[in-house]
Order: C-alpha cells, then structure tokens, then sequence
C-alpha cells in the first residue's frame, strides 16, 4: 500500500498544529501580535506564548480568535484536540518542574492528598503504589519525589504556603506507622520559618477549589504561573486572566482557614489518634 501523502505539510502533532495555524492566521492577516492584543483586549504576550506553542490559552480566547479570523469553530476545535492530548500534559508537568525550581515563592492548596513537595517517602511509596505504579519505576519516582524537597532546605529557600483540606489529614495511610512518621515530619515542618501550614476545616463547606489542587509560583521577573490538577488532569496556567482568578479563590479559602499555631494544634490532635505500636 503506498505511503498516504501529507496534503498541508504542517505537523500532525496537534499542540504544534494548533500554534501553526494560529501564526499562519495572524500573519496573513497583517497584524503583529501586539496589534492582535489592542484589537482583542488581551495581553499580546499571551499570544506569543500560543503561537510557540508554550501555552494552548483557554477556551475564551481561542473563541475570540474564531471570531476574529472569520473562523467559526475551526481553531476552537483545533484547541480541543490539542488539550485532549495526553503527551501535552507530560510536556508542560516537565515545564512545571523547570519553573519550580526557579520560584521565589509558592503557595498551594491540596485538596486531598499532600504536595510531593512534604511527603515523606512512605506516603510517596504508598499513594504511587495505589496509583499502580510497580518497580523499577516505582522507587525511582519514590526518589524523585523526595529530591524535590531540597527546594524548601538551607538559607535560601523560598517562601512556602500551604493549605491542606481537613480531607487531607483524614486521608491516612494504610500502614499507620509510616501515617505517624508523616504527621510527625508535617509538625517538625510548621516549625520552619519559610513554611506555613494551615489546615482548611470541612466544616467551612463547598469553596471556589472544592476539587482543584492547585500551585502558584512566583518567578523571579514578578509573574506568577499555577498549576492546577484535578482527579484526571494536570495543566499549567500562565494566562494572567486565569491566574488572576484562581489567585482570588485561593485567598477566599485562605481567609476561611485556621491560623498557622491553629493548625499545627489541629495536626498534633490527628497524631495523637493515631495508634502507637506496642512494640516502641
């Protein structure tokens, strides 16, 4: 059978094809990106970003843009494939991680499971395996994971905030052991200057981030990028729109939650409930 010819020539990767079209609309247009900015009302960067490819936007803007081509669907759709596809969420976890490492601050809200970033590796151990992680892989992630808290050691760690949903701490570990040493390393951690622990009581009810796990870095040239995941996805966020509104959902739950020496008390009542091993 012969070989089924490429009619276009561009890229059949869809987060690549969907960039391609963007700039090859914008410049047949005429427009620079600034220009496509004023007459669109958004930050032109960001178009800059969707056009190599760093950033898919969100659905509204891609909708602007449908309307402001004359094309009624098509990039919208073009977008839909690109952020169904799951090598796109591998890519941008990896650009994540590169911009972790770069933040002169964080804050975070976890929904019901700790942030790699305070897990001991017996929490780690036990939540990948539950996810169906097996060996070699396995211990490798278990090491990967514990690596990444050298970014809150020594003098110059940055600033960490986190809120932790009552959820989190209700969530034990089937080995209860390994649950103790986990409670054990989150109260030695409130003790940190550069961290603050709070904990979100389930009493307070439904909330802007009732499903939303969510981080927010802020890089050292003043923009602050999340990245937020759900119980099927991760995706991370850099359109200042939507940063900006799931930064004012974090500080109304953050505004709901108990005061740092409040919570630490919180995590030392859920350490004595659990029970010790007669044998220690």
């Amino acid at each position: 059978m012969p070989q089924r010819r490429v009619i276009t020539g561009r890229s059949q990767e869809p987060r690549q094809r969907f960039a391609e079209e963007l700039r090859i609309l914008r410049t047949g247009s005429g427009a620079s990106l600034r220009q496509l900015g004023e007459r669109l009302g958004w930050d032109w960067s960001l178009f800059g970003k969707m056009e190599k490819g760093e950033t898919l936007g969100g659905p509204e803007v891609v909708q602007a843009l449908d309307q402001h081509y004359g094309t009624p669907g098509l990039l919208l759709a073009l977008w839909e494939v690109a952020a169904g596809d799951q090598r796109q969420f591998r890519e941008q976890y990896r650009r994540y991680m590169a911009l972790e490492a770069e933040a002169v601050s964080l804050w975070h809200f976890a929904v019901s499971v700790l942030p790699g970033l305070l897990q001991t590796p017996g929490y780690a151990r036990e939540l990948l395996t539950a996810g169906g992680m097996v060996e070699p892989e396995l211990t490798q992630q278990v090491e990967a994971r514990m690596s990444r808290r050298e970014l809150l050691e020594g003098k110059g760690a940055p600033p960490f905030r986190t809120i932790l949903s009552e959820a989190v701490l209700r969530s034990g570990l089937a080995n209860e052991e390994e649950w103790r040493s986990q409670l054990e390393w989150l109260v030695d951690l409130s003790d940190r200057p550069c961290l603050t622990i709070h904990v979100l009581p389930l009493k307070v009810g439904p909330h802007g981030l009732v499903s939303t796990d969510v981080m927010f870095l802020r890089l050292p040239d003043a923009r602050t990028v999340a990245y937020a995941e759900t119980a099927h996805r991760g995706e991370l966020i850099e359109e200042n729109a939507s940063v900006e509104r799931l930064q004012r959902a974090y500080d109304a739950v953050r505004d709901l939650a108990l005061s740092p020496p409040a919570s630490r008390k919180f995590i030392l009542r859920m350490l004595e409930e659990v029970p010790c091993d007669p044998s220690t």
